[in-house]
């Protein structure tokens, strides 16, 4: 690859393209349909139509031919006995008759089509291509370029040679990157797909494919395309692919469906954080001591020992202390946590404890207490639990957690926070604190819970909700079957994984539920329904395909919204592009499950953190600043190897940011290198908050949106029309949104130039026409 040629032709080209000084944004008008349409038609232009092929059948080697540059794409495997040899002028075909597979070459207008055509009736697994090149470029997250000799790398695959595309793929290709071009696999969908990974004496792959006996597609599809070796073309010749297909749709063509979207552009994405609604501030804590003896204490002792996931032992241990009157942080914390807990109970209700209930509560008794809804049971609770314990112990119930959640809300948007999408932990922390779901609706915001429909627990409880389901059957009738007999487990290896076919009325009842007394939810995040998590099911009783699957998720998502949910999803694999509008874990994904310095090792500096939040707050695992170990920044961070290849292709379609384990402030020491990429990617920050930290990242946050919001509202009316790189050493980039908005981000360690421009190491120029705002990070991380 000539890098040092594309460097300096794309420098050049910049510096016609800078503005006059640092200003503020200027605002542009929308772009008429005919603008976004010249820079989608461009795409045609991408594919090398003038190329010839070579094919040996028998060891399915190929090679390509472009303006008399030759490179081997498919390296030679094992020698195979063959058959049914044709060749006409524009076709050649055999078979593999003892791997019962048929092959199909034919030379289309701008590439080359294989078709691979399965003859067995049982599961047979058929590999091709062998690729070996100096360097990949592939659809790893946002976008990986490899070299195929880069240390990190090389151990990386090492330790992870077995690759499902489905999952580690966010699109359906694969390119290598050789001398005299580039060659893009491109298939229908990467449905039972595997890369195995072999690192002597270098970087080499074997894609490999398994037919699925039951399934009733017996034909695996490659379009192999010639480009340049730039990931523009890479990307816009994938994105024309997926236009074909009938597989792309716009942002712009949701919010025809769900207005509602619209006020995803520009939002910042924000994890809120309000596991209380009684809080510390809400209690009286003097006057509390002298009623601690009261039947309601005695009680929540008695759920929490008969229900409570860890039992009444804590809670009971403290009391004394608070009848002392020394209630100090801990005690203070673990009595908030089990009046909380207890506060979710069906349970809750004993018309013995609670003999003078008020007027909201007793219309909900008289209305049965087991036919409440799941919100009005909240509402019940709460109103039992405050006339019980009385306005001498506790703030009236209308100020219960305000302050760390309505209040803060508020704040957001007096501070200039315009816009944001507020996901909250899940469901219940809307239904028990409607105000606040309420209160961000009102200022414009999007808000909604994060819910699951990966996996079932046998015995449905209130700490793991969204794997809990009032369907008894699913257990054992709705769960998925591997290959052996055995049930797939699910998360952490305490439940079962769910087969999304058979479910569609247990997500309508959970749905219907949630939102049954109106609850202004306008959001939907769902776990791993993006994320490639996808199976065959193969028990007898319900044989499901990878197909299947995502097509039962997709349903899911068209399901809520057309209830005018703004659906989101993990990761933002395209198989589900169509179906959500923003998504989360693309541009930084989950780092090294398997590293048990992160994971188990907590003395390590590299732990992550705790899933459980003793304050109420945000959990360490998503509030706590490490850092990452240096062999994992090439394959996670690290700007030298990524590029915007998802964003090239659907920018105006899938708004990506961070997966929520790791947002823009998580590790150490890169928050400035991740803002400058988020602004150079146009991924939306990504923040988790609770009051706590509202007030400790509030100046940065809110001075950061002020540059965000309008940036992106512009750069989503465009395609991302080019990426390069300005640099020798590639540690400068731009990125091009249509003809008037650029970002140069620099990545190293010396000042840039850009015509009259300086760009200093830790900063990004935003150029708008010919303004520019500069962002500046070299003081964030203080």
């Amino acid at each position: 690859m000539n890098f040092k040629k594309i460097v300096t032709s794309l420098a050049l080209l910049s510096l016609t393209m800078t503005g006059c000084g640092i200003t503020g944004q200027s605002k542009t008008n929308k772009p008429s349909l005919k603008v976004t349409e010249q820079e989608f038609s461009k795409n045609k232009s991408y594919a090398k139509k003038d190329f010839d092929y070579k094919v040996d059948p028998e060891t399915f080697q190929l090679s390509l031919t472009t303006n008399g540059k030759t490179e081997i794409v498919a390296q030679p495997q094992q020698p195979r006995k063959i058959a049914d040899y044709q060749e006409t002028a524009s076709e050649i075909s055999w078979s593999y008759p003892d791997e019962h597979v048929e092959i199909t070459l034919k030379k289309e207008k701008d590439h080359l089509a294989v078709k691979i055509l399965n003859q067995a009736k049982k599961d047979n697994t058929f590999s091709w291509p062998k690729i070996d090149a100096e360097n990949y470029t592939l659809p790893i997250a946002e976008g990986k370029s490899i070299p195929n000799n880069q240390p990190e790398w090389l151990k990386y695959f090492l330790g992870n040679n077995e690759i499902d595309l489905l999952e580690a793929f966010s699109m359906s290709f694969f390119s290598i990157n050789q001398s005299n071009f580039a060659t893009t696999f491109v298939l229908d969908n990467t449905f039972n797909s595997q890369m195995i990974a072999t690192t002597e004496p270098h970087l080499s792959f074997e894609t490999s494919h398994t037919f699925v006996g039951f399934d009733p597609n017996k034909t695996l599809n490659y379009r192999i395309y010639l480009t340049d070796n730039d990931p523009v073309a890479i990307a816009k010749t994938y994105q024309k692919d997926r236009v074909a297909l009938d597989k792309f749709k716009t942002l712009e063509q949701k919010a025809q469906e769900n207005p509602e979207i619209n006020k995803m552009n520009g939002a910042l994405q924000i994890y809120f954080w309000n596991n209380r609604l009684l809080t510390s501030d809400d209690v009286k804590w003097q006057a509390l001591a002298a009623e601690i003896d009261e039947p309601i204490f005695k009680w929540i002792g008695e759920l929490l020992a008969k229900y409570g996931e860890d039992g009444d032992e804590e809670y009971q241990s403290i009391l004394p202390a608070i009848k002392a009157g020394e209630a100090y942080k801990y005690e203070q914390n673990v009595f908030l946590n089990s009046l909380n807990y207890v506060l979710l109970y069906p349970e809750f209700y004993n018309s013995e404890i609670f003999t003078k209930p008020d007027e909201v509560a007793s219309k909900l008794i008289e209305k049965g207490v087991d036919k409440l809804t799941e919100q009005e049971r909240y509402t019940l609770n709460q109103h039992l639990m405050a006339g019980t314990l009385g306005t001498d112990v506790t703030k009236p119930l209308e100020q219960w957690g305000q302050k760390a959640s309505t209040n803060v809300l508020t704040d957001m948007k007096k501070s200039g926070i315009n816009k944001a999408w507020i996901g909250l932990p899940n469901w219940a922390n809307g239904l028990m604190n409607p105000k606040m779901v309420a209160e961000a609706n009102d200022k414009g915001y999007l808000v909604g819970p994060y819910d699951s429909y990966q996996s079932i627990q046998e015995d449905a409880s209130i700490d793991w909700n969204t794997a809990s389901f009032p369907n008894p059957t699913l257990y054992e009738d709705a769960t998925i079957t591997n290959k052996k007999g055995d049930k797939i487990p699910g998360f952490l290896g305490k439940v079962r994984k769910l087969n999304s076919t058979l479910i569609f009325p247990d997500v309508k009842e959970r749905v219907t539920g949630i939102l049954a007394n109106n609850i202004p939810f306008n959001s939907w995040f769902l776990d791993t329904d993006a994320a490639g998590e996808i199976y065959n099911d193969y028990d007898p009783t319900h044989k499901t395909t990878q197909a299947d699957d995502v097509d039962a998720r997709l349903k899911r998502m068209n399901y809520l919204n057309s209830l005018g949910m703004v659906v989101g999803a993990e990761t933002g694999n395209d198989f589900a592009s169509e179906g959500m509008v923003y998504a989360h874990g693309l541009e930084t994904p989950v780092i090294m499950w398997s590293d048990p310095d992160m994971r188990q090792n907590k003395e390590s500096e590299y732990y992550v953190g705790d899933y459980a939040a003793v304050d109420g707050g945000i959990p360490s695992k998503y509030n706590k600043v490490v850092p990452i170990k240096d062999e994992y920044k090439p394959i996670y961070t690290d700007p030298l190897y990524s590029v915007p290849l998802y964003k090239l292709v659907y920018n105006r379609s899938v708004i990506t940011s961070h997966h929520w384990e790791w947002d823009s402030y998580k590790i150490k020491g890169l928050t400035g290198q991740r803002r400058l990429q988020e602004y150079l990617y146009n991924t939306p920050p990504m923040v988790h908050l609770d009051q706590a930290t509202w007030q400790d990242r509030k100046e940065d946050i809110v001075q950061n949106a002020k540059t965000w919001t309008p940036f992106q509202e512009k750069a989503l009316q465009h395609e991302m029309t080019n990426f390069s790189y300005l640099s020798e050493d590639r540690l400068v980039q731009r990125t091009d949104f249509g003809a008037d908005l650029s970002v140069v981000a620099n990545f190293s360690k010396t000042d840039f130039q850009l015509g009259k421009e300086t760009i200093p190491p830790g900063t990004a120029l935003i150029i708008e026409g010919n303004k520019t705002t500069l962002i500046d990070t070299r003081t964030v991380e203080k």
